[in-house]
């Protein structure tokens, strides 16, 4: 299956209500610190929008609720690898994305045999504190010689005007959470993001 080439990444599954009438097709569901039971009921309700629109929901993090709820993906960072159960995911038939920031982590990405790499922040980010500089559209170059047909996803600092760029440097999915969240009209934005990546 071909991963849609506009990944937005929300906190909450009401963002969907919004994001897939427009033409959505990947998402991610990226909640922290909720307690189990809401946090499980909002994972629900996010793969059953993503099911009924035909979309592509990845679960951040959270690998035994996405088993536990029949999930199709899951996204882990580097220290969530330290814990996950990888054979267990892979038994639940689940699809594995996976951060990267450096070339250990590349390596120890590619040895897990993800069915995605994610590299960033490949702009300045917002989103979050990083010990990682901008990788810049080199590194993106550099990275998708490396993973060769696996699909790339370019996350951090994102923007429509962006995308473009990242795209032609080699990655294969643009990823985005603030200049959709933090715009003003979210729809608008998104709209625009569904035009500049088809």
């Amino acid at each position: 299956m071909t991963l849609d080439r506009f990944y937005p990444i929300f906190d909450h599954p009401d963002w969907l209500d919004r994001a897939l009438p427009l033409g959505t097709r990947l998402v991610q569901l990226r909640i922290k610190d909720r307690p189990e039971p809401e946090l499980r009921a909002l994972l629900a309700r996010g793969r059953d929008l993503c099911r009924a629109a035909g979309a592509v929901m990845v679960v951040n993090d959270h690998w035994q609720l996405a088993i536990e709820l029949g999930c199709d993906w899951v996204h882990l960072g580097q220290e969530d690898l330290d814990t996950a159960d990888l054979d267990a995911i892979r038994a639940a038939g689940l699809k594995l994305g996976l951060s990267t920031h450096d070339e250990a982590e590349l390596e120890r990405a590619l040895a897990c045999a993800p069915d995605y790499v994610a590299l960033g922040p490949v702009w300045p980010t917002i989103l979050k504190k990083m010990k990682w500089h901008e990788q810049g559209l080199d590194r993106v170059r550099q990275w998708k010689d490396r993973v060769g047909d696996l699909p790339l996803v370019a996350i951090g600092g994102l923007s429509v005007d962006r995308a473009p760029l990242a795209l032609a440097a080699g990655a294969d999915i643009v990823s985005v959470v603030t200049d959709i969240t933090l715009n003003p009209d979210p729809e608008a934005r998104m709209r625009d993001w569904v035009a500049v990546t088809r």
